[in-house]
């Protein structure tokens, strides 16, 4: 990572870390995608952003993904490993911006979920207040047998199937990985939310930043914008010398 990267990519961990967690990732994106505005980047869907994500995470980190899970079935710890190119789908096409479904006299038009969307589902509510709203949010239109009716009065049956619509239509958004654990040899398929792992992986890099920068400006005297633009081999030379 080439240090003016490394410096922006601080300031915008420093700023995300502030925000409620669906913002976040619109301003780790404005790092690389400075010429889009903001409510831009929050009208992506929720593919199109994680795509982005995963480009932006392999510049920084590279290809390769280290997670941790649980086996469902015998709670054995795992380690697993596997690359971008392996939970990234590749399209040129992006998500349609109106999906329609007819199916036993209903007809709705809905979009996908964007990014903006998320920011205003509220963390202390339930599962299905939140799916309610995200719903309604996402429901353009709706008719039963040519009478317009809201999201709310549609039935479970046809809510099921605008969400396996939205999901074929924004593949980037429902990610399986396929897992076997070695003690038990269960299979199963674990979803794998895309921000929060680079989140993870973001925060503690830039805590083991932040820690040498104190240290080798405690030692030198340093300015912290003279150690950010240190390469990573010189930084690391000058904190092994203050250890000898």
């Amino acid at each position: 990572m080439n240090a003016v990267l490394s410096a922006h990519l601080l300031d915008a961990w420093e700023r995300a870390s502030a925000q409620p967690p669906a913002l976040r990732a619109v301003t780790l994106l404005r790092v690389v995608h400075s010429q889009e505005p903001a409510d831009k980047l929050a009208r992506l869907s929720i593919g199109q952003r994680d795509a982005r994500l995963l480009r932006l995470r392999e510049q920084i980190f590279g290809p390769c993904l280290n997670a941790i899970t649980t086996c469902p079935a015998c709670a054995e710890a795992l380690e697993t490993n596997f690359n971008v190119t392996d939970v990234c789908v590749e399209s040129t096409d992006p998500a349609p911006s109106a999906l329609t479904l007819e199916l036993d006299g209903y007809v709705v038009g809905f979009r996908p979920p964007q990014v903006l969307d998320v920011t205003t589902l509220r963390p202390e509510a339930d599962l299905a207040e939140n799916r309610r709203q995200l719903l309604e949010r996402c429901v353009l239109s709706a008719q039963r047998d040519d009478a317009k009716i809201s999201a709310s009065e549609l039935p479970e049956k046809i809510v099921t199937a605008i969400a396996a619509q939205m999901a074929e239509a924004d593949k980037q958004a429902d990610i399986l990985v396929g897992m076997r654990c070695p003690s038990c040899e269960h299979h199963w398929r674990a979803p794998l939310d895309i921000f929060s792992f680079f989140w993870t992986e973001l925060s503690a890099w830039a805590s083991r930043l932040l820690r040498d920068v104190h240290a080798l400006a405690s030692a030198y005297g340093w300015r912290e914008g003279d150690i950010l633009a240190l390469s990573p081999m010189r930084r690391q030379l000058y904190l092994e010398l203050i250890g000898q």
